[in-house]
């Protein structure tokens, strides 16, 4: 039995510290339960009862072989690693130019949790440094279960109006593993509206909006889960485990939110954009060739220049000050910003609906969602909040005899149980954001890029590939 006497004074300044961090940290997440590791860390530096170590030690007394060294090493760096990333901060590469000019493909990013608070673990068990699915062997990263419900600690504040957010992919709870874009709902109700159309079966007749949509998914998922060869299987994710998206949060919970021509409006004000914004222009030349030259001295990388004919016609992505550069050029004859028109024959937009005639650039007013907000559900408006109210939120939704039922009982309001933000890439014209899928619900949000630490040009070979102008640049807003 061993002597508390005996104990060294290091041992104890050790577990003293050990001890402080373990508690501040229990009452950070909130879990008193989790307070019953302290006799671990008791007896970890004082009475080490129990022989922590003793796997490492050999009979004869010797020191360990290397690789139990490595072993060890390896274990504790693991759990560092899986730590540091639910709590604090997670590395993220910008994979598409969605947000060009303002972080750009190949740019690696410090994402630090603790701006709008870590989020709990969903599938605590998993891999650290995977997001959900281990390359080369193509298996799971995490284990299903346990599975832990939503839960946001403390943090340093809240998701602001223009901050660039990283966060989960939330149509990315179904994926066909082989075509994981564009989100699997869009992959099923395209090809379920081409069968539909195929077979002459586009007559409405007395079926609400709601059923059609239905009645085309269900085709659409019928043809996905037989043609495995194409699409491969489908799967469902948790919602930590979905692919990560960066884009910018333009709208929060409770606003208005409207596109006219291009231009964002909140709550009825223009909304002052980033510099980085830019939108595809149609460019006229006077006959001259736009030459390497010309897209190095604006700055517009190879995935960028779309070249609508052989000249002198062209379709670019321009920044406003690159407008300006380009309007000043004298072998330019003509630019206009490339604009789509509502058409009320052709469903654009989420949420895919013709009493919904919006486009890209003409888009609302819609009000964003805000927990314990009401809102009047109806058949001619459930498609807008089917998934919150379904995918999100975790009711079940049915549409009988001209009625919306919502957990077996009729409904005609419905209140939310969550926040819900809008999302757009600054990159307008060539981004896949909250105008083709929809809201970002508050469990999905992971935390705000604050630092470009790497930065590779994917057009250029080693070394001329890396933007040293771009080392340390801060990446939040």
């Amino acid at each position: 039995m061993i002597k508390l006497n005996d104990v060294s004074k290091a041992s104890w300044i050790k577990f003293s510290i050990a001890a402080l961090v373990f508690v501040l940290w229990v009452i950070w997440i909130g879990n008193f339960w989790i307070l019953l590791g302290l006799p671990v860390i008791f007896d970890v530096y004082i009475t080490k009862i129990v022989p922590w170590g003793a796997w490492k030690k050999t009979k004869d007394g010797s020191k360990p072989p290397a690789w139990k060294e490595w072993l060890d090493a390896l274990i504790f760096a693991l759990v560092a690693v899986y730590l540091i990333n639910v709590f604090f901060f997670q590395n993220y590469k910008i994979p598409t130019s969605s947000l060009e000019k303002s972080l750009l493909v190949g740019d690696h990013l410090f994402v630090s949790k603790m701006s709008y608070g870590p989020r709990m673990p969903i599938t605590p068990l998993s891999f650290p440094l995977v997001q959900n699915t281990f390359p080369l062997i193509n298996t799971k990263s995490y284990f299903e279960k346990p599975h832990w419900d939503y839960k946001r600690i403390a943090g340093f504040g809240e998701v602001e109006r223009g901050d660039i957010v990283v966060f989960n992919f939330p149509a990315g709870d179904t994926v066909a593993y082989l075509r994981p874009n564009p989100a699997y709902f869009n992959i099923i109700r395209e090809i379920g509206q081409s069968l539909m159309r195929r077979n002459g079966n586009l007559a409405t007749g007395n079926i609400s909006e709601y059923e059609l949509r239905q009645k085309e998914r269900t085709l659409g998922a019928e043809y996905v889960k037989q043609n495995p060869d194409e699409f491969g299987e489908v799967l469902y994710r948790p919602v930590d485990r979905r692919d990560n998206y960066v884009k910018r949060c333009v709208a929060l919970p409770g606003d208005t939110f409207e596109i006219r021509h291009n231009r964002l409006y909140i709550n009825g004000e223009m909304f002052e954009e980033a510099e980085g914004v830019q939108h595809n222009y149609s460019i006229l030349t006077n006959g001259t060739t736009l030459n390497h030259n010309f897209y190095e001295r604006l700055d517009i990388s190879d995935p960028e220049r779309y070249v609508g004919r052989s000249g002198p016609y062209y379709s670019l992505p321009l920044t406003r000050s690159m407008l300006e550069k380009v309007k000043q050029m004298p072998f330019i004859e003509d630019v206009e910003i490339d604009e789509e028109k509502p058409d009320s024959s052709v469903l654009q937009v989420f949420p895919y609906s013709r009493y919904f005639n919006w486009s890209r650039d003409n888009y609302g007013p819609l009000v964003i969602p805000k927990k314990d907000a009401t809102v009047q559900i109806s058949p001619e408006n459930i498609l807008l909040y089917e998934r919150i109210i379904r995918n999100y939120e975790g009711n079940t939704l049915e549409f009988r005899d001209g009625k919306i039922i919502i957990n077996g009982d009729p409904a005609d309001t419905y209140t939310f149980k969550m926040d819900y933000y809008f999302m757009m890439g600054d990159n307008r014209h060539n981004s896949a954001d909250s105008r083709y899928w929809g809201f970002v619900p508050e469990d999905h949000i992971v935390g705000k890029p604050i630092l470009v630490w790497l930065s590779l040009d994917q057009n250029k070979s080693f070394p001329r590939n890396i933007r040293w102008n771009r080392f340390f640049k801060y990446a939040g807003k």
